[in-house]
């Protein structure tokens, strides 16, 4: 397969492909879409997607606070430019509704009928005529806390598009520029998603950039040759090149999980080439002719590399076991990525070697000594106790601290706490109650005919003073809200009518429930009036908290809610983000129940023993338990994007261990004994494990720098795991075969017959 002619076919075949992929490039799209981290195959998202049928999303909107920067928010001048912003984007396009404390207004109910009087009223002679006491009510809802901003509640188009949501943002920050006004805050899905995209796109070219200057770099402190650097060079680049346009042309997006897998593909392909370079390297300096020596070393090289890609690919594969999408993508395109970078490395480094001079360099290879290897294997050999004392306390401890971490997600933890854009969502947790939708599905019970019924209205008025009291939140749409309307209308718009009315003052007013009074924005009750909702927004609290939250609500209805008249459900985006979180052991276990399996089948057939197989894992779970205590030790809580972390760093942590065990098979086929070959392998396979090993650390500790907590902690954590996984395989692994001694005997029997 790798002789001249061969190689030389393959290497034409390879350009021929890149050359087509340049002719006929795909097309770059970027997407950042949250509900791509909601469980799938689960009760509660088909009752969501149910449940905005009925009534709408409870995430397509817009918060935008302003805030008057010549003096005090009523002031007339400031409220009539507001006022103006507010209705030239009301007639955009894609806006559903506005609304805000400028336009609010509230029904009055007299002797003649209904009156619509407004909230807030000012003269031409810039008179404001309602005062601050009139508006405490609508504090920390249309009216910032402190008094100094107000809230336009955009509401766009239901399941807007990426692209639309894109021009409305664009359309909307164009209105705000002309009139010389600039938000305090800006917050929701259409201006997060872009946002978050900008971000995205600049990270992907930068650590594209970076990582092909550490190659550089690492490549010409190893080998010291211009051809060891330019070769890998474009191998990697054409390499990269197939695996985004694989994924591109089958129409996958990048999105924020894309930002690392340039890192990815260019360091899992890099150590695939040092292994490649470093063996034929060493068989020229042995007087091997070069042409021999290619053959040689693609032969000889072909499956402990490919196993160890294998084993990579397999462990983001294993994301695909999931339940959740946007880890199920990641995971099967990078699997896919790797594999092809492995094909790119096979089919055009071969050819190229041929072509050109390759020159005996003995100092290349000094990298890391044969003494320092040697001293290496001495200590392990003379302390063996002290070493196994020492990898079981570790992980005892790791076991221990990892026990007690918290599973704990937030809805933009993705996000450095200074980013501007997380700053915008804490200034309306601060100020307007919330950012984060927070929902509830109201039903009748058997017993309720209609949730405008008075008793079913008591329940739903107990209902939201706990959930204002578990929440902080305020302000709540329901239809509770609507009677309570009703209630303050009948009372000439007194504010402190604002309330659950009395049994008699229903009846007074129940003849207005059949009308449309209430200006809430969104739709609250169905038209049979037996479902329904309670909408608010909440601070993000983080999958902690609000776990108990929820289930001190759950308590409270199952103890204090007449559930024959009304059944509660929670519900909404911030949930299933929230449930997402919190299944991470499960799909934690499914993943690195797949990664053990592959794992366990590929040792076995290698050396045919379920003992080797178990010995194998050994090594490779300690780095795993190691990393669990430092999550504990950094303060890193469990959540989506840190648990899947594990199958991952398992996948890309083995291939040391196999490395090792495939060159100790070689000299045990040579019919070495156990420990020659042990020393052996220690010594030969050892120089190149520390090589690929430092490679791969350096090449994710890039991702550290990013400013998605999700590739910042992918680069932290599988760069801890993977130096755990060098001290695993080099100092625990060779204890843990010493005792195999006989049965490595009779497989050395069997390997030979």
């Amino acid at each position: 397969m790798f002789k001249k002619s061969s190689a030389f076919l393959l290497m034409g075949f390879a350009f021929l492909v890149s050359l087509l992929l340049l002719i006929f490039p795909p097309v770059p799209q970027f997407n950042y879409d949250f509900e791509q981290f909601f469980p799938q195959d689960n009760e509660d998202l088909e009752f969501y997607q149910q449940y905005r049928k009925d009534f709408e999303n409870d995430n397509d909107y817009l918060l935008i606070a302003l805030e008057n920067p010549k003096g005090p928010l009523l002031k007339a001048d400031f409220l009539e430019k507001s006022l103006e912003v507010q209705q030239e984007i009301e007639a955009l396009n894609q806006v559903d509704t506005v609304l805000s404390i400028l336009t609010l207004r509230q029904p009055i109910i007299g002797v003649f009928g209904v009156r619509w009087q407004k909230i807030l009223e000012w003269d031409e002679d810039g008179e404001v005529k309602t005062s601050e006491d009139d508006l405490e009510n609508y504090s920390s809802n249309l009216i910032s806390k402190d008094g100094k901003a107000l809230l336009l509640w955009i509401k766009n188009s239901q399941n807007i598009s990426k692209e639309d949501g894109d021009l409305l943002y664009q359309e909307i920050n164009k209105v705000l520029e002309e009139h010389q006004i600039i938000p305090k805050a800006v917050a929701g899905k259409i201006q997060a998603q872009g946002d978050f995209i900008n971000l995205m796109q600049q990270e992907f070219g930068m650590f594209f950039s970076f990582s092909l200057l550490l190659i550089i770099t690492m490549l010409w402190l190893i080998f010291r040759a211009f051809w060891a650097v330019w070769i890998p060079l474009l191998i990697l680049v054409l390499g990269t090149l197939w695996s985004f346009a694989s994924m591109l042309y089958f129409g996958k997006p990048l999105d924020v999980m894309s930002t690392m897998q340039p890192t990815i593909f260019l360091i899992v392909g890099l150590s695939a080439l040092i292994h490649f370079f470093t063996h034929l390297i060493s068989k020229i300096n042995a007087g091997i002719p070069k042409d021999q020596a290619i053959q040689q070393v693609f032969s000889e090289l072909l499956m402990p590399v490919w196993l160890t890609i294998i084993t990579t690919s397999l462990g983001f594969v294993s994301l695909y076991f999931t339940s959740i999408p946007a880890l199920k993508s990641f995971g099967f395109s990078t699997g896919i990525g790797i594999i092809l970078m492995f094909l790119a490395v096979i089919s055009i480094s071969p050819g190229l070697l041929y072509l050109i001079s390759i020159k005996q360099r003995k100092k290349a290879l000094q990298f890391i000594s044969t003494s320092f290897l040697q001293s290496c294997l001495g200590f392990l050999i003379s302390s063996r106790k002290l070493v196994l004392i020492s990898f079981a306390t570790i992980s005892l401890s790791g076991l221990y601290l990892g026990s007690k971490n918290d599973i704990n997600g937030y809805l933009l933890d993705n996000l450095p706490q200074n980013h501007p854009i997380l700053l915008d969502f804490q200034y309306f947790d601060e100020q307007f109650g919330g950012s984060n939708p927070l929902e509830l599905f109201l039903e009748t019970g058997e017993k309720g005919r209609s949730l405008l019924d008075y008793e079913v209205l008591q329940e739903i008025d107990k209902l939201e003073q706990k959930l204002k009291e578990l929440t902080g939140s305020s302000h709540f749409a329901s239809p509770l809200t609507l009677v309570k309307s009703l209630n303050q209308a009948q009372n000439q718009g007194n504010p402190k009518a604002f309330s659950l009315p009395t049994p008699g003052q229903y009846k007074r007013l129940e003849k207005y429930l059949s009308r449309d009074l209430g200006e809430l924005g969104i739709k609250v009750i169905s038209k049979n009036r037996e479902m329904g909702r309670i909408s608010s927004r909440a601070p993000d609290l983080g999958t902690l908290k609000m776990s108990q939250i929820r289930k001190d609500l759950n308590e409270f209805v199952s103890q204090e809610i007449n559930q024959d008249l009304i059944q509660v459900r929670w519900t909404g985006t911030a949930f299933l983000i929230d449930k997402g979180h919190e299944s991470v052991t499960f799909q934690m276990a499914k993943g690195l129940g797949f990664a053990f399996l592959v794992v366990g089948i590929i040792a076995g057939i290698l050396f045919k023993s379920w003992r080797i197989s178990f010995i194998l894992l050994i090594p490779n779970v300690i780095p795993l338990i190691w990393m669990l205590g430092l999550m504990y030790l950094l303060g890193i809580e469990f959540k989506l994007t840190t648990a899947i972390l594990f199958t991952v760093a398992f996948g890309i942590a083995v291939d040391d261990s196999i490395h090792f065990m495939t060159r100790l098979r070689f000299e045990l086929g040579k019919g070495s004994s156990l420990v020659y070959a042990i020393k052996r392998t220690f010594l030969e396979t050892g120089r190149a494990i520390i090589l690929t090993s430092l490679i791969l650390v350096l090449g994710f500790g890039l991702l550290i720098f990013s400013q998605f907590g999700v590739t910042h902690y992918t680069g932290l954590l599988i760069a801890a795991a993977l130096i755990f996984a060098l001290l695993a395989d080099l100092f625990l692994l060779p204890l843990l075969l010493l005792p195999m001694k006989q049965v490595w005997e009779k497989k050395k029997r069997k390997l030979l017959s």
